[in-house]
């Protein structure tokens, strides 16, 4: 197994990449345990990027896994603290 997976996220992290973002995490629990989001490019988030990535948190605790959300900032951050994230996620 990889130590951990990034999954690079898109510039806007929304319903339009559900199908995306689903088939990218479930195949990297195939390989590991840690996923790691990286944020750098991402300037939108909305409500169902926020239960995408619930989704996610609840596979990877079944799994005694971990997620980390890397180079967040801006109005991603803002949303994403506001949701209080910090509390399903680690951040780097």
């Amino acid at each position: 197994m990889s130590e951990f997976i990034v999954i690079n996220m898109p510039e806007r992290f929304d319903f339009s990449t559900h199908g995306w973002f689903t088939k990218a995490y479930e195949e990297a629990l195939t390989k590991t345990k840690k996923i790691v989001l990286d944020f750098s490019r991402v300037a939108y988030v909305d409500s169902s990027a926020l239960g995408m990535m619930v989704l996610l948190h609840r596979q990877i605790s079944a799994t005694s896994g971990q997620g980390t959300i890397r180079n967040v900032n801006g109005t991603a951050k803002d949303i994403l603290d506001m949701a209080n994230f910090e509390k399903l996620f680690s951040y780097e």
